[in-house]
């Protein structure tokens, strides 16, 4: 499978975000990655329906498919947009919102927190991923490895984040271990890392990678956040859209971000459908329904996006902003001096979640 490892993807962008620059500037080189080449927002000649455009922040995979059921089902169309779902632009979907290239991208409020701490106004206005779907493996073959303290003198493969670097000390100390490693930077596969023996672990998503992993292989040996050590929610994955955006839009993104709710809440009562409809509205993505349909059914079983029949009875509310277990992480990241500011100089106070999300758009 040629995937784009989400993990590593997300990690990646975070650790070399830079300081922003000009707007026209970013706007221009964003365009020519290809995002959408239409004013955000503006009004289409589709019936009267309003344009808007949505960043993919990797390769479509399940994590996006809220969105891409609302598109097959008519209910952005129902709502009064017509929602252009495009490429993630060379300097990230949140740079492409940033800057207003893009109206909506999916992210996480890790990298919201980031963002904001180098000059950028986002804010995350649906929080689909409720609890840490990150994973860290070795593979199975390689029998020194059983628990994160053998990672001790062990080689990382990375893409250089403090983040993730602070994650995986925090397991191995937990564990019994000093909490010293070394690092090689990797490319796109981390899969392939390992096999070449470059690296001796690295990090993926569970409903993904470790599909891919339990379906094709390779084997793989893995320990998740949670059960050594890391507190709070790391994957906190959603859709964000500009400050900018909620100030003079407000209908805009609660269409939206309704919308695209509606069509998570389908997904995870009929993840098969659902599974189903990504796989037809990506066709260039080439993705394999049987593989869709079982990470579909790991992000149900492993109740990622909250406890379904509580969803199901109105109890719970799907893509509520989870404000505390948020906090938890970042004040973690920062007690760890993984946060730095636009100039590369540590910042200590962790960002604020209440600042950078919200859920006053969601239909309750």
């Amino acid at each position: 499978m040629t995937h784009r490892p989400m993990f590593t993807a997300l990690r990646r962008r975070a650790a070399k975000a830079a300081a922003l620059v000009g707007a026209a500037a970013m706007a221009a080189g964003l365009a020519a990655c290809g995002a959408g080449s239409g004013t955000a927002g503006a009004s289409g000649s589709d019936g009267g329906l309003r344009k808007v455009t949505f960043m993919l922040s990797w390769a479509p995979d399940t994590n996006h498919i809220g969105v891409y059921v609302a598109k097959h089902q008519g209910w952005f169309r129902d709502a009064g947009l017509d929602v252009d779902i495009v490429a993630v632009a060379q300097a990230g979907a949140e740079q492409a919102v940033n800057t207003g290239v893009a109206d909506f991208a999916l992210s996480n409020l890790t990298n919201v927190g980031i963002y904001d701490l180098k000059g950028a106004h986002l804010k995350e206005v649906l929080q689909v991923q409720r609890k840490s779907s990150a994973i860290w493996c070795a593979l199975a073959s390689n029998t020194a490895i059983h628990s994160p303290k053998d990672l001790d003198g062990k080689t990382f493969a990375t893409f250089g984040s403090n983040e993730s670097d602070a994650v995986v000390r925090r397991m191995i100390q937990h564990d019994g271990g000093k909490g010293e490693f070394d690092k090689v930077t990797v490319g796109t596969s981390t899969f392939r890392t390992l096999q070449s023996g470059k690296a001796d672990f690295g990090g993926f998503y569970a409903t993904w990678e470790g599909v891919q992993a339990e379906m094709y292989g390779p084997k793989l040996t893995c320990f998740t956040e949670p059960d050594y050590g890391v507190p709070g929610n790391a994957d906190s994955i959603g859709i964000i859209t500009a400050d900018k955006t909620i100030e003079q839009d407000p209908d805009l993104v609660r269409a939206f971000t309704q919308a695209t709710q509606r069509g998570y809440e389908y997904a995870y009562a009929h993840p098969d459908q659902a599974a189903d409809m990504l796989v037809e509205e990506a066709p260039d993505a080439n993705l394999k329904q049987d593989f869709v349909r079982r990470s579909m059914q790991v992000i149900v079983d492993g109740q990622y996006w909250g406890d379904p029949k509580a969803i199901a009875d109105g109890s719970e509310t799907l893509g509520a902003i989870d404000y505390d277990g948020v906090q938890q992480y970042f004040d973690f990241l920062a007690e760890s001096n993984a946060y730095t500011d636009a100039s590369g100089a540590t910042v200590r106070q962790a960002p604020q979640a209440r600042d950078l999300a919200t859920d006053e758009f969601l239909k309750r």
